[in-house]
């Protein structure tokens, strides 16, 4: 064969191979949505359930790339421990065996049926959840008809001097194996395509099974380059997380290279499937599994050993990583938590991340809220600062909000309605939140232009007052739970409050001219005690929005 031909084979067919796995990713990571995230953070209260929990998630999204550095932005985020995040680690190591196991079946005969029933999913079907599926399906018919166009390109390997040369030094010196499995998985950034070709390769003959084992390791230890990455700029706990996985699978081939070279670990992994065979009545023998299911065989085996050998040292382990990445988290001054930049490809998870966000700005305002209040009344200068301070995080917050929202939307363009209505919520309410902020500190304005001016506004006049934030405070904090939790009956409920908090207003504004009128306060206090007012019922007007916006979506959904 044409080397020239050999190579555009191997380099298409590795396209195809790439985009399916891709593919399939994104696909299952869609159906899966939200709940992948939900499911990683409700699931890792020990080390042992975080294993089977980041073993599942990465079985069902195949990727266990995006497992990890899922793992890595929800530490980043301060919605897991780094304790927490080795046992999902751990368990993604197991569940990208999955991936492996697959494509040892060798189902490419099937490859072209698959991608055709997905495309009719696809653009014959309206269904959002079909689509997805249908997508992940591309992916999973490309993966087998990439490994065959894949085989016909490795063929003339078999006849290659330099590569065969290459793999006789793997076979004498297992360490090259590691070194050209790592470089070769780092570059690729997915250890289920570098195994795969692994797999295709010795399916070839260009490779035997003892020379593809080392490589093997190798993979494994390269596919920790991508969340090495995801670490980068992130908070120490998350740099931390990434370099865990990094030696997870340093320290797991260190164990199992010396156990390889004294010849143990394969006959080990022969008897390890024979006997699991045996249970089974002998339906899975060693000898009777093709040279694909081999290699996954050993690569399950592998992680699953590791991670059992590695499982009870997770404190350990963490404490380690702790002295190799020394730091300490600023916690003084408020930093977005879950605006996850590494989430952005995934629009369910962005969204839900830049919800979280929201809810936090929502507490944010209503502290600014009462900062102010408390200024008013006890005109003690630190409430002032706390609230200048508190008002500048949400004008920050929105802004980074915002652009977050609108850099998940751009790059993951969907006309999935639900996934529409709850950015535009999420847009809408930063703003009004902002503005509750803006409001509250109109009225530390008015306040310092009391205390410059010495304006005495009276007794009872302050007494009204009080009741009137009492109700505004009430719906704040209401709307706050209405978004939380998409509350209708407590959403009607904010807006009806709103009806009173106006006719207070209004009722208060006549008190205040007959106390003007009989010469208890005078024409300045008039003025400051109106704009006071004013804010209030503004402030009222912005957590009536809140809820509004939370019953249109309930509304849009049921439609």
């Amino acid at each position: 064969m044409d080397y020239r031909v050999a190579i555009f084979t191997f380099i298409g067919g590795l396209g195809f191979f790439l985009y399916g796995i891709k593919s399939m990713s994104e696909g299952l990571q869609a159906v899966a949505g939200d709940k992948m995230r939900v499911f990683l953070e409700k699931g890792t209260k020990t080390p042992l359930r975080g294993v089977f929990t980041g073993a599942l998630v990465t079985a069902l999204i195949q990727s266990s790339s995006g497992t990890t550095v899922l793992a890595v932005g929800l530490v980043n985020a301060g919605l897991m421990t780094l304790r927490q995040s080795i046992g999902v680690i751990m368990g993604a190591n197991i569940g990208t065996t999955i991936t492996a196991y697959l494509i040892g079946f060798n189902l490419k005969d099937y490859a072209l049926p698959i991608i055709g029933i997905s495309v009719i999913m696809q653009f014959f079907i309206k269904s959002k959840k079909v689509n997805y599926i249908g997508k992940s399906m591309l992916g999973f018919g490309l993966l087998f008809y990439g490994m065959d166009v894949m085989g016909s390109g490795m063929k003339p390997l078999r006849e290659s001097e330099f590569f065969i040369d290459l793999m006789l030094n793997v076979e004498s010196n297992a360490f090259l194996g590691v070194f050209v499995g790592t470089v070769l998985t780092a570059i690729v950034q997915s250890s289920s395509a570098t195994i795969g070709i692994l797999q295709e390769l010795a399916y070839q003959g260009v490779i035997t099974y003892q020379q593809a084992v080392p490589i093997l390791f190798g993979d494994n230890i390269g596919t920790t380059v991508t969340a090495l990455l995801a670490g980068l700029g992130a908070t120490v706990a998350a740099r931390r997380a990434s370099f865990v996985h990094f030696m997870f699978n340093v320290i797991g081939t260190v164990i199992f290279i010396p156990l390889f070279l004294a010849g143990i670990f394969l006959p080990g992994v022969e008897f390890i499937t024979n006997t699991l065979g045996n249970l089974f009545d002998g339906l899975v023998v060693w000898d009777n599994l093709n040279v694909k299911m081999q290699i996954a065989q050993t690569h399950g085996i592998f992680n699953i050993s590791n991670t059992l050998i590695q499982l009870p040292f997770v404190a350990l382990l963490a404490k380690f990583v702790a002295k190799i990445i020394p730091g300490e988290e600023d916690e003084e001054i408020y930093k977005p938590k879950y605006l996850e930049p590494r989430l952005l490809s995934n629009l369910p998870v962005a969204l839900s991340n830049a919800k979280h966000e929201t809810e936090k700005m929502g507490e944010i305002s209503l502290k600014c809220f009462d900062y102010s209040m408390d200024y008013l009344f006890s005109k003690d200068i630190r409430m002032a600062t706390k609230a200048k301070n508190t008002e500048d995080t949400l004008d920050s917050l929105e802004s980074q909000i915002t652009q977050y929202v609108l850099k998940a939307t751009t790059q993951n363009p969907s006309s999935d309605e639900e996934l529409s209505n709850k950015s535009y919520k999420i847009l809408q309410i930063v703003g009004d939140l902002e503005r509750i902020g803006d409001h509250s500190y109109n009225v530390i304005e008015a306040t310092e232009y009391i205390l410059n001016y010495n304006i005495d506004i009276s007794e009872s006049a302050m007494n009204e007052l009080k009741e009137m934030i009492e109700r505004v405070r009430e719906s704040i904090e209401k709307s706050l739970i209405v978004f939380d939790t998409g509350d209708k009956k407590l959403a009607y409920s904010v807006i009806e409050n709103d009806d009173v908090i106006d006719e207070m207003e209004k009722n208060l504004r006549k008190s205040h001219i007959v106390r003007l009128n009989e010469g208890f306060c005078n024409g300045n206090a008039n003025a400051i005690y109106l704009d006071i007012l004013s804010n209030l019922e503004r402030i009222g007007d912005h957590a009536v929005n809140i809820a509004e916006y939370t019953l249109e979506s309930k509304r849009s959904q049921n439609e």
